[in-house]
């Protein structure tokens, strides 16, 4: 899974909206993604839970105006996944122009003795031109991707997305060296689809909601 930490789509179109998003976009690596340390002379990252000035990415509803860093986006979808008891959102963020984005939310367990933390990441489609998830080492444009984990999620669909109401997705995940993660996807044995996917911080995005 790429850029797009997974992952909502509502539009006009329904057709278009099935050509640009045919899977959710879903890391599950076993190693945490964790916030990168702070810069000398910089504050540490902040729980949003526990900072009342952080936006909490797990309050992110379908209709909302979302911000990621400097890109503004409409949250139009959401898929609710469930997979042994594990839950997670995605969200599918509308940027215009048809062009789109799947953002995923999850709170997981630390490592032994150490709290929850949210992952969130954010998901780019990769052209793989029908490749395929094998259970060995992948090239994709040039890096080497090592499988960490594969199986199928159940989902629940919330708005526009492309998706049937209800249905289960096929995932094969894969890491290279450099921490870069990639996942396939498919959804009820469909085509499978390729992204990477960049981890963010929960403070680096907020939301304008109406009343």
């Amino acid at each position: 899974m790429t850029t797009a930490i997974v992952i909502v789509l509502g539009l006009a179109t329904v057709v278009v909206v099935l050509g640009a998003v045919a899977a959710t976009r879903r890391t599950r690596a076993r190693e945490p993604v964790r916030t990168p340390p702070a810069a000398p002379g910089e504050s540490p990252a902040r729980d949003p839970e526990a900072d009342p000035d952080f936006f909490d990415p797990r309050t992110i509803k379908v209709g909302d105006t979302v911000y990621v860093e400097a890109a503004r986006y409409r949250a139009v979808g959401a898929l609710h996944c469930t997979m042994q008891g594990e839950k997670w959102t995605e969200y599918l963020l509308d940027e215009g122009a048809r062009r789109y984005n799947w953002l995923s939310v999850e709170e997981r367990p630390g490592k032994e003795g150490e709290p929850l933390h949210l992952e969130v990441l954010l998901w780019t489609d990769v052209p793989t031109q029908g490749m395929v998830p094998a259970r060995h080492m992948l090239i994709v444009d040039g890096l080497e991707f090592y499988p960490i984990e594969r199986g199928t999620a159940a989902f629940r669909s919330e708005g526009t997305t492309g998706l049937p109401e209800r249905g289960l997705l096929d995932f094969a995940d894969y890491r290279a060296g450099d921490g870069r993660l990639l996942s396939f996807q498919r959804v009820q044995g469909g085509q499978w689809e390729a992204s990477y996917a960049r981890p963010l911080t929960p403070g680096s995005i907020r939301v304008d909601r109406l009343p």
